[in-house]
């Protein structure tokens, strides 16, 4: 059936293909752990390049974003940050969990309390219908305090494995490794590539709006 492009306006057939050729994916992942474990520090890392100088209690909800470049398409991964503390997120987590493309777990290789308290976490994700096909990873943080590592790497693997997941170990802190850290978020958005391929079919006009219809094609070519 061909395709009809409505013009609205002063807006020309030319400029708006232009504009769907240029539109930006943007995949959202959510990051869920105990407070104190380090996920503010992994998200500014991962946007920025570098470990902040100080943080506070994360509050409610934060994002932070970062356009990368995968197989010659820019895309914008947009890392949700949350508070690891009950009292600050409650009011929020419904909103946090909407329209999710894929969750990263952390806890702190330091402290057992945290990688136990994993299974909550999890258990609260599957809880608010975030479905099993949204991929999922596991991430162990602050490992350059070796003498204080409570959480073998042996453990956290199997438990990784029972729960479909990668295990990523890393420090948010240490610079070298930032390409570990890096490599956590990239990871997730070359599958997620992979796995939607947003195709803008039909352009249709209602109430005078140009409205897009989406579909979603399925690939398994990503050399990621």
């Amino acid at each position: 059936m061909p395709q009809k492009v409505l013009i609205h306006h002063n807006v020309s057939t030319r400029s708006l293909l232009d504009q769907l050729s240029i539109q930006t994916r943007i995949f959202k992942i959510i990051v869920i752990g105990d407070s104190n474990v380090g996920k503010t520090c992994l998200t500014f890392r991962f946007t920025g390049g570098s470990f902040p100088d100080k943080t506070e209690a994360t509050i409610g909800v934060d994002f932070r974003e970062k356009a990368v470049e995968i197989e010659g398409e820019t895309i914008k991964v947009q890392v949700w940050d949350t508070a690891g503390q009950e009292r600050f997120r409650k009011s929020m987590v419904e909103h946090y969990y909407r329209n999710v493309h894929a969750v990263v777990f952390v806890y702190d290789v330091t402290k057992m309390a945290s990688f136990r308290n994993l299974q909550t976490w999890i258990e609260e994700c599957n809880g608010h219908r975030v479905s099993a096909s949204v991929p999922r990873v596991l991430v162990g943080n602050k490992c350059d305090l070796v003498d204080q590592i409570q959480v073998p790497s042996n453990t956290a693997l199997k438990f990784a494995d029972a729960h479909n997941m990668l295990l990523f170990e890393t420090s948010a802190k240490d610079p070298r490794e930032s390409q570990n850290v890096d490599s956590i978020f990239m990871a997730l958005a070359c599958r997620l590539k992979a796995q939607k391929s947003l195709l803008y079919r039909d352009v249709q006009r209602e109430n005078g709006k140009v409205q897009l219809t989406q579909e979603t094609e399925t690939k398994s070519n990503c050399p990621c």
